[in-house]
């Protein structure tokens, strides 16, 4: 017996859903995949950084939001969930996702470090608005940071407890003992 393909639903029939619905999904282009819920040390790591980025933004255009607001990326027929998304265009005013922010932060997991490091990063450099992705690892100190360089991107990595995590969006200094607080007990050498 074989299994019928599954047809795709709108963009609108997805928004939909998402706004009635009690689980969240991504959509590519007309699928929509279950998010799986996250660990302890994944919602600790992310909450640092927000809780800096929404400190760092007070005052300015910028808005920081945390794993429920949906990125739309209308060129390629995606709407992803982000763990943390910094948004500084006041233009970008949707209640239920944004199109251009300035910075994208997904903390690694095993069961979306692939997709993190291949789908998300090469959609995620289509965005003309993105000056930043970041890539946090919860099983080691290691950040990785992709940052747009004019027509290109530069790779940098972030592995000693003596690191500095500066992010250009917001002009802010994360050290690695602020973004893993209460997850790893670091050592500064």
């Amino acid at each position: 017996m074989q299994q019928a393909p599954l047809l795709p639903i709108s963009p609108e029939d997805y928004l939909r859903g998402e706004r009635d619905g009690d689980v969240r999904h991504e959509y590519v282009d007309g699928q929509v995949y279950a998010m799986a819920g996250a660990g302890e040390n994944h919602n600790i790591i992310a909450l640092n950084i927000a809780t800096e980025l929404r400190r760092a933004a007070r005052g300015t255009d910028c808005r920081a939001f945390i794993s429920d607001m949906k990125l739309r990326l209308a060129e390629l027929n995606r709407f992803y969930y982000p763990d943390i998304l910094l948004a500084c265009d006041p233009d970008d005013n949707n209640a239920y996702f944004k199109e251009h922010p300035c910075l994208i932060v997904e903390v690694l997991s095993p069961s979306t470090e692939a997709t993190d490091r291949r789908e998300k990063l090469h959609a995620y450099q289509q965005i003309a608005s993105l000056k930043e992705y970041v890539l946090v690892s919860q099983e080691a100190q290691r950040i990785e940071l992709y940052r747009r360089s004019e027509d290109h991107w530069q790779y940098y990595l972030l592995d000693d407890p003596a690191d500095i995590l500066q992010l250009e969006c917001l002009d802010l200094a994360l050290g690695m003992g602020v973004v893993y607080e209460d997850v790893f007990e670091l050592q500064e050498q």
